[in-house]
């Protein structure tokens, strides 16, 4: 190559190279929506779809290459794409609802998913939160992609051809379109969800196109019409035809609404008259604004790319569903009655999983989205009688546990304000001391728990130690939060005394938790690693350490310290055996906790996800961060296989941005969050308050991964945790990061995170 040429060679790459680290002020750059796409039923790597959305939006946007109805709606191994589906799917095990496509196409006017479907590939494929590209091969046409909160535009670039169609299909189980050719323009419905909906549930969407149609045809269970311009059956759709010249632009500005058809033509306002560039830039800016809230430096392009991949999940669920009126304010349908209410409402995400760390995660940086989240759980419970355990959007019977009590309290405890607490306190003794209209909303053998203090194994209550553990969590912060509210000393106490429930199933014997029946008798067999039965989706190796709030007293029923670190060591040092006879069947996250090569310990699944966190309890804080740092460097990476299990609507993402922060919150309802080590060598998180908490680290690297010493504003800090309420004040952490452990740090009983058997602060 000639000089000149190599010269400018190197100048072009410094021109594309990405920003120093630490130095953009882009962080959606660094974001990979394909991070965890590589999934399929038998075995998840997050089981994640590239969500092409605003942050918490109402819609999300998603290419399609699984078929109709699948879960796995969209899989990276795929070759072939069927549409482009507007979605509200937080999981593939809970499936979608209001869902509907549009797919470009040339050649012959053809609907059928099979038949309208693509080849493409990754090469072709351009996916960013605000933007989504890729060619379809088969027909030679682009699709771009770019959102608000509940519209958005499309651009499809068509070849040179009098045969250019978008087909719009309004999918099975009860759909509604009709097309307006004058005004360029398709309205309609859909019905299909996934159960949690009412029966006068619909999704309302309007399509306004900037090219007349030259051709139009209706679709209806499995007919095409080309005389039709209204359709109402199992099954809708419709194609609308262009002539085009080559590199030719039909543009498609897409709106939706569970309010009503006025109500989706209102959200189209959020478009305006804003071309595709300046949707897709404000997009981009809605992105940088919430991603730039923490701002990290000093790792590698793939630690920069993880974080802020796992911080975009982070901020995607629970989603918005509500919808702004004529006049601005917020309104939504109300998926626990059916009727259109004036307020707030959230919904698409588990408790079971989120309680964990991604709603500790809201309060910490994000408490203004909280408050709404709060005020739409108010009115949840006015609405449904009920707070939900599981939304999607309404009420949907599956996992256990009563958490909703950890996400109140703690929102409340850690600050977050604007709602009627005292209507969600009454919500949460209500569901605390009642049986729900299915299993998964209040609590599933209360009676048996009340009495007994534990829910027995065999009286046909699956998962039922499980259940006693969860409970006993949830009436801990049940206490907490009647504490703040100042309720009577012997209201609360009631709680205060069942959060000590745990006790009931810990074995002496086994040194670990056991399903015990009602004649206070323990299960037997018992069988440790066996999976499901008495715990859920884990074994009694992983839900011993759901004791979130009252670690010293597991530690103390094990034997003190050195037994307690003994038994956690063993988690790792186990082979990864397991017994899945309860299922009948390997589930996936067996599969997933087998292939980690981290003994028995199940990352990808939530019940143990804090375990390594307890370390700091039992004087030994550098095992905390030997164990931190593993599974951040081995069970997370920037890839489509990015994740080690489901990612389950940003809790295991929450788990990552936490801990490579360098703490963790292990009890929410508490002011605490338990200290781990630092990933990178200096982090900014620009709180909502104006303040800011600056973690820094210089040393930090991958050999220097021990916490040596500390200092929080400038003061010698020995503690294994840090306070929420300080840390909301400002602050300035320095890290002093060494190759080998500081064994002296962190060791007395004083330095130990708060537990209820030893309260302090």
């Amino acid at each position: 190559m000639p000089r000149f040429l190599a010269l400018f060679a190197v100048l072009g790459l410094f021109v594309v190279a990405k920003p120093a680290l630490g130095q953009s002020a882009d962080p959606v750059h660094w974001v990979n929506p394909l991070m965890g796409t590589d999934s399929k039923p038998e075995l998840s790597h997050g089981n994640t779809y590239p969500a092409i959305a605003l942050p918490w939006g109402m819609n999300f946007w998603m290419p399609q290459t699984g078929k109709m109805g699948s879960g796995w709606a969209y899989q990276y191994s795929a070759d072939k794409i069927r549409g482009f589906k507007q979605t509200h799917q937080p999981s593939p095990w809970m499936n979608d609802y209001g869902q509907f496509a549009l797919m470009p196409i040339t050649g012959k006017l053809r609907f059928e998913e099979d038949e309208r479907a693509s080849w493409f590939s990754h090469k072709a494929e351009t996916a960013t939160p605000y933007y989504y590209s890729v060619y379809l091969a088969d027909h030679n046409v682009t699709t771009e992609i770019a959102p608000t909160e509940r519209a958005a535009r499309f651009r499809f670039t068509f070849p040179k051809t009098d045969s250019a169609y978008v087909v719009l299909d309004a999918l099975d189980r009860g759909s509604y379109v009709k097309l307006l050719p004058q005004q360029n323009k398709i309205i309609g419905y859909t019905t299909r969800n996934s159960k949690g909906v009412p029966a006068n549930f619909k999704n309302y969407f309007v399509l306004e196109f900037d090219h007349p149609f030259t051709s139009t045809t209706i679709y209806q269970d499995k007919k095409l019409d080309a005389s039709g311009l209204e359709a109402q059956a199992n099954h809708t759709g419709a194609v609308v035809g262009f002539r085009t010249r080559k590199g030719e632009q039909v543009n498609v500005r897409v709106a939706s609404s569970f309010i009503s058809a006025e109500q989706a033509e209102i959200n189209l306002r959020e478009i305006g008259q804003d071309d595709f560039e300046a949707v897709k830039q404000k997009a981009r800016q809605a992105w940088n604004q919430q991603l730039s809230r923490i701002q990290v430096e000093g790792g590698s392009d793939d630690q920069l790319r993880t974080f802020y991949s796992c911080l975009y999940r982070s901020l995607l669920f629970p989603r918005k569903f509500y919808e702004l009126d004529a006049a601005g304010k917020p309104v939504h349908y109300s998926p626990y009655n059916g009727q259109v209410l004036p307020g707030y409402l959230y919904t698409d995400t588990g408790f079971w999983d989120t309680f964990r760390a991604l709603f500790p995660f809201l309060n910490l940086m994000y408490p203004s989205v909280n408050a709404q989240i709060q005020e739409g759980l108010v009115n949840a419970y006015q609405e449904g009688g009920w707070l939900p355990e599981w939304g999607s959007p309404g009420y949907r019977n599956i996992m256990i546990g009563n958490n909703s009590a950890s996400v109140v309290a703690d929102a409340y405890l850690k600050g977050v304000r604007g709602y009627d607490i005292n209507k969600l306190y009454e919500a949460l003794i209500h569901g605390a001391n009642n049986a729900g209209p299915m299993d998964a909303v209040g609590r599933a053998g209360v009676a048996y728990y009340n009495k007994l203090g534990y829910v027995p194994y065999d009286v046909k209550i699956n998962e039922n130690a499980a259940r006693t553990l969860e409970y006993a969590y949830d009436d801990f912060t049940i206490y907490q939060l009647g504490k703040a509210l100042g309720r009577p000393q012997k209201e609360i106490n009631v709680y205060a005394k069942r959060s000590q429930n745990y006790r009931n199933l810990f074995d002496k014997q086994t040194g670990l938790m056991r399903g015990k029946n009602q004649n206070g008798k323990f299960q037997t067999p018992f069988n440790p690693f066996k999976w499901g039965d008495a715990f859920t989706e884990g074994n009694s190796w992983h839900y011993t350490w759901s004791v979130f709030h009252d670690v010293q007293g597991l530690m103390d029923l094990m034997g003190g310290r050195n037994k307690f670190v003994s038994t956690l060591d063993t988690v790792f040092t186990l082979a990864p055996v397991f017994d899945e006879s309860y299922y009948g069947e390997v589930i996936h996250e067996i599969r997933e906790m087998q292939i980690a090569n981290m003994g028995n310990y199940a990352h990808g699944n939530q019940p143990i996800q804090h375990m390594v966190y307890l370390y700091n309890y039992a004087g030994q804080p550098w095992k905390t961060q030997y164990w931190a740092r593993e599974v951040l460097n081995r069970l997370y990476q920037p890839t489509p296989d990015g994740y080690c299990g489901d990612e389950d609507n940003g809790q295991t993402s929450a788990w990552y941005v936490f801990s490579a922060l360098g703490f963790y919150p292990v009890c929410p309802g508490t002011d605490q969050y338990v200290l781990g080590a630092p990933l990178f060598k200096k982090v900014t998180l620009n709180l909502e308050n104006g303040k800011q908490v600056v973690l820094s680290a210089p040393n930090n690297s991958a050999e220097n991964r021990y916490i040596q010493s500390l200092t929080v504003n400038g003061q010698a800090y020995n503690q294994n945790w840090l306070s929420h309420k300080e840390l909301m004040q400002g602050a300035t952490l320095d890290f002093n990061m060494a190759p080998t452990p500081n064994t002296s740090r962190g060791t007395s009983q004083e330095a130990a995170p708060y537990s209820f058997s030893k309260p302090r602060r």
